[in-house]
């Protein structure tokens, strides 16, 4: 797992011997609910899920090149087959506005995981409500990639049905009806089960639920992250070599 890195300053007996130049630390996090930030970016560990088995996970920011952002997270879990123990995520700063108002939130993300007998997911994870701080009344997620059988809430049963195919922005997905206590859930699914170079407008998902599913344009966009929610596995890794996000 990752540890938090150390400066350390080594003391040169010899007078003529150059200085040692200090490296920057990584900024790194290995807490339950810790948070670290670059830039406009913020990446929160969020493991709520700790307690149903045994592990730890640490992440870590690898870089930002303009609003590119590069990160990883390294886990290993174990128990609790089917619970989830974390949602290590990227979120960045947003004004809650109606879907109506968005013009577009375009998006990239590249990502590789590596790993023994994952069970994990690779997804923007959205909610939407009657007003910024009202109760949530959907959750919209988007699942780029899938690992071990892992499946959504849903509706149908498990291995769910899924409720439509739809292709968004040149992406074949299974979208995933299911509910989360009074929280309607929206899952789309890569069909290819790793979508790892991704580029697309978050704004196409919503207009397609609200042309097809009833979702009303008047819901307000509570928020937005990305991120991997983990299950089980040893040795996992996450890395992202280039995220980005932008609110229009």
């Amino acid at each position: 797992m990752l540890t938090f890195i150390a400066l350390s300053t080594f003391l040169v007996s010899c007078a003529a011997a150059p200085t040692a130049v200090l490296q920057p630390r990584v900024p790194s996090q290995c807490g339950q609910y810790s948070s670290i930030s670059t830039g406009s970016y913020t990446i929160a560990s969020n493991e709520w899920g700790a307690s149903t088995g045994t592990g730890s996970q640490c992440s870590q920011i690898d870089g930002l090149s303009g609003n590119s952002l590069a990160w990883s997270t390294t886990w290993t879990w174990s128990g609790g087959t089917n619970n989830v123990k974390s949602y290590t995520n990227v979120q960045s700063p947003m004004t809650s506005k109606p879907l109506s108002q968005y013009t577009s939130i375009p998006t990239t993300w590249s990502w590789s995981y590596s790993g023994t007998s994952l069970r994990a997911n690779v997804a923007y994870d959205t909610f939407l409500g009657t007003c910024p701080s009202c109760a949530q009344a959907y959750e919209v997620m988007v699942w780029l990639g899938v690992y071990g059988g892992i499946s959504p809430l849903s509706d149908n049963g498990y291995p769910p049905t899924p409720v439509a195919t739809p292709t968004i922005g040149g992406v074949p997905f299974n979208l995933i009806k299911g509910h989360n206590g009074n929280v309607i859930v929206y899952s789309f699914l890569a069909q290819s089960g790793a979508v790892t170079s991704y580029s697309g407008d978050l704004v196409a998902f919503y207009k397609y639920l609200i042309a097809n599913w009833g979702v009303s344009s008047g819901q307000y966009l509570q928020t937005v992250q990305a991120g991997t929610e983990v299950f089980t596995g040893s040795g996992a890794k996450l890395t992202t070599t280039g995220y980005t996000i932008k609110m229009n």
